[in-house]
């Protein structure tokens, strides 16, 4: 197998439902483009069929028996081998079908880290209004505190250089990787770029508690600019 360009990587818990089809967006993106790539679900201890579906269709599948978003990212991270990463939801939500696109805006415009903008082109009904509201305020702080300029400080949707990986001081295990992510890039003075993609509703059973992990960002993002964030 050729050393893969991209590792595409896939936080999962209890994703039957849409996993098989995420993973078929993915091959469907790269397969025709020649690239070489790999496809890392990192999951977080499913009892459904997710890993034996993933793996069906080709996956690398790693056990993180540690509970957290975050975590699970840090996991395939550091277990990726692709010059480049891209990441998506295991639920349908994200475009796999921009993943060449954004590597090709990398190579060509020398960017380090491109993020999804869902806000800009986000259909009505695809996202409640409380979460809206949310995300709304935790990207204005964001913005407020770390001059991030961006639209979207809670997409999961990212495709960077793996190079940049041990720059980033990332901490939080939990949902609060998303915006710290974003924040880590900007303070490091890499180059990000934010590009609109279309979201989709979801696929499966909701995992996000908008009240208590909207307040836990919130907090997180007060306690990184204090210097006390813990994972």
């Amino acid at each position: 197998m050729a050393q893969p360009k991209v590792s595409v990587v896939i936080p999962t818990m209890n994703e039957e439902k849409a996993i098989g089809a995420v993973m078929d967006a993915v091959h469907s993106a790269l397969k025709p483009t020649g690239i070489a790539y790999e496809v890392l679900i990192v999951d977080t201890n499913s009892k459904d069929r997710t890993r034996e579906i993933a793996k069906s269709k080709g996956a690398i599948v790693i056990d993180e028996p540690r509970r957290g978003y975050g975590r699970a990212y840090k996991t395939g991270f550091e277990k990726a081998s692709g010059e480049f990463v891209a990441t998506l939801d295991a639920d349908c939500t994200y475009p796999a079908e921009d993943i060449p696109k954004f590597l090709a805006m990398l190579e060509k415009d020398r960017l380090d880290f491109i993020t999804g903008d869902r806000i800009s082109r986000m259909k009505r009904g695809v996202m409640s209004a409380k979460h809206k509201f949310g995300n709304w305020v935790l990207t204005k702080t964001s913005n407020l505190l770390y001059g991030t300029n961006i639209k979207d400080s809670q997409s999961g949707m990212w495709v960077f250089r793996r190079s940049i990986i041990p720059k980033l001081d990332v901490v939080s295990d939990r949902m609060a990787l998303s915006e710290e992510i974003k924040i880590e890039v900007r303070i490091k003075g890499l180059r990000m770029r934010e590009v609109p993609i279309e979201y989709r509703p979801r696929e499966g059973e909701v995992k996000l508690n908008t009240w208590r992990d909207g307040i836990g960002n919130l907090r997180y993002m007060w306690a990184k600019k204090l210097g006390r964030a813990k994972p």
